[in-house]
């Protein structure tokens, strides 16, 4: 067992839209990102994604549902198979959980997509 401290590992990179992993929890990854922007269009077909607020105020658009803004310290769970695309004005920084099996952008490819992710 090893503690982590958020902060530590935020300051170890800069770029957006790119996790980081940090922890591994039952076939689950814990990670963290920094994102500013728009991000795609996408979903994850077979899992849950859970999004945790560190800083900053993130906006999750859906496909045939209301917007979601979340604020510093709140959850969100997008369902699986729930189209989503976040939007950040500012820098955010987040908190991600979902199982390890889950692609980065689903099954598109993007600019963005992010096929290895990082562990600090």
């Amino acid at each position: 067992m090893k503690k982590i401290n958020l902060q530590e590992k935020f300051s170890l990179f800069e770029d957006h839209w790119s996790p980081k992993i940090i922890g591994e929890m039952n076939g689950h990854l814990i990670k963290i990102a920094k994102v500013k922007g728009k991000f795609v269009w996408h979903d994850h077909a077979n899992e849950d994604e859970l999004f945790l607020i560190i800083k900053g105020s993130l906006r999750l658009e859906f496909i045939h549902k209301e917007a979601v803004v979340l604020n510093e310290g709140e959850i969100l769970i997008v369902p699986r198979g729930v189209e989503h695309k976040p939007i950040a004005d500012e820098e955010v920084w987040l908190m991600l959980f979902e199982p390890s099996s889950t692609k980065h952008t689903g099954n598109i490819q993007t600019k963005l997509t992010q096929n290895k992710q990082d562990k600090i």
